[in-house]
């Protein structure tokens, strides 16, 4: 039934068990997978100048996702699954344009990405491109709900 299957990685628990599911998917489905990871560079940041410094957080960024990818692509090759992956840089802090963008270049016919599932205050907050992505996208979304445990250390990393 699907053929071409993304799923956006941040090496999360909750990105975790999206990637999990995707694998065993195209797996049974003998699909092609491809995991796609967003850098956001819209994340001012001043350093002790005063001036805003995007370069040293941005490397550091692309650095963890070029290991995130390695790591979904490894566990897709254990499981004996093919998957290309790719690293996007976005500049305009809307991830999920991203990761809807490559829906067209994978012709992607499944989108299955992780979800906190996060209600009220926190995903007002924390902002949720999984559902920004379930309402606008073009092919169909599956989204997999983490475990209660794995959303309370998501949590903890996110409290500021």
């Amino acid at each position: 039934m699907y053929k071409q299957i993304i799923c956006p990685v941040d090496g999360s628990p909750t990105s975790d068990c999206g990637m999990t599911h995707a694998i065993e998917l195209a797996k049974d489905q003998k699909a092609k997978l491809y995991f796609v990871h967003v850098v956001d560079n819209f994340i001012p940041i001043m350093d002790t100048t005063g001036d805003i410094n995007y370069i040293d957080i941005t490397d550091m960024l692309l650095e963890n996702g070029k290991k995130i990818l390695l790591q979904a692509t490894e566990a897709a090759k254990l499981a004996g699954i093919s998957a290309e992956s790719e690293l996007v840089v976005s500049n305009n802090g809307q991830i999920y344009k991203s990761i809807l963008n490559h829906i067209n270049k994978c012709h992607a016919d499944l989108i299955v990405m992780g979800t906190h599932g996060l209600r009220g205050i926190e995903r007002l907050v924390m902002g949720s491109d999984a559902e920004t992505i379930v309402r606008t996208s073009a092919v169909p979304v599956l989204l997999v709900r983490s475990k209660p445990e794995d959303n309370k250390q998501t949590h903890k990393r996110h409290k500021i």
